[in-house]
């Protein structure tokens, strides 16, 4: 089922309408990221001093080498820790029309549904946030406590938060807020899954650009799959 739905997002990828939507969120995944590049970057130099100095870069002045190309391979380097804030911001401000195209093509005869009132997505996404920053910030302490088991702690924690996101923001569109949780309930466990699948390759970097609206559709197949009881663990 995960991977279906995975499979379908990919192939969506040649519908000039979803298409669309996935340049729009690469450009914004950009742009947020290297302003949340920037703001690490002058916070780092505000404590420490001037000249910064990252693993495999060497000293970055944040000021001078912001545009630079040292700063574009920083950027790359940092993407590892700072896409997972900016993919769920993507997701949020995408979902609605990431899976206004995934429905078109695939499932036609379902009726429209309202868009989710912009405060409401503004509110949940600021609370997500402020919940996924905080869980990672702990998550630092365990990576320097246990190096070896870093990469697994990353999968399932922001496997298990991203998954969460996904798919309650998807599934509030056709069985609103209390409907989505119950729904989420039953099926937490594929849910940690596919989270984890789509958390992993956000630590790889350019391949992370294209994940969140890709995760955004595969959430969206996975909602409808649920919902109908047409589920497998595959």
């Amino acid at each position: 089922m995960i991977f279906s739905a995975f499979a379908k997002a990919m192939a969506q990828m040649g519908d000039p309408r979803f298409r669309r939507v996935l340049f729009l969120g690469i450009a914004l995944t950009v742009a947020l990221l290297f302003a949340a590049y920037a703001a690490v970057l002058m916070l780092i130099s505000w404590l420490t001093g001037d000249v910064v100095v990252l693993p495999l870069v060497g000293e970055v002045r944040w000021l001078d080498d912001l545009l630079g190309w040292s700063s574009l391979i920083a950027m790359m380097v940092m993407s590892v820790f700072l896409m997972v804030p900016v993919a769920s911001a993507i997701t949020s401000l995408f979902l609605d029309d990431v899976a206004e195209a995934v429905e078109a093509r695939y499932y036609p005869d379902l009726p429209p549904v309202p868009r989710l009132p912009w405060m409401d997505v503004l509110r949940d996404t600021a609370a997500f946030l402020g919940v996924l920053i905080g869980a990672n910030l702990v998550a630092l302490m365990l990576y320097g406590l246990l190096p070896f088991a870093a990469l697994g702690i990353f999968g399932a924690l922001n496997g298990f938060l991203l998954g969460r996101e996904y798919f309650q923001m998807a599934a509030m569109r056709r069985l609103g807020r209390v409907g989505a949780r119950e729904l989420r309930k039953r099926h937490w466990a594929r849910i940690w899954v596919a989270g984890t699948l789509m958390a992993m390759p956000l630590s790889v970097p350019i391949l992370n650009l294209i994940i969140p609206i890709l995760g955004a559709a595969t959430f969206t197949h996975l909602v409808h799959a649920l919902r109908s009881g047409r589920a497998r663990i595959a």
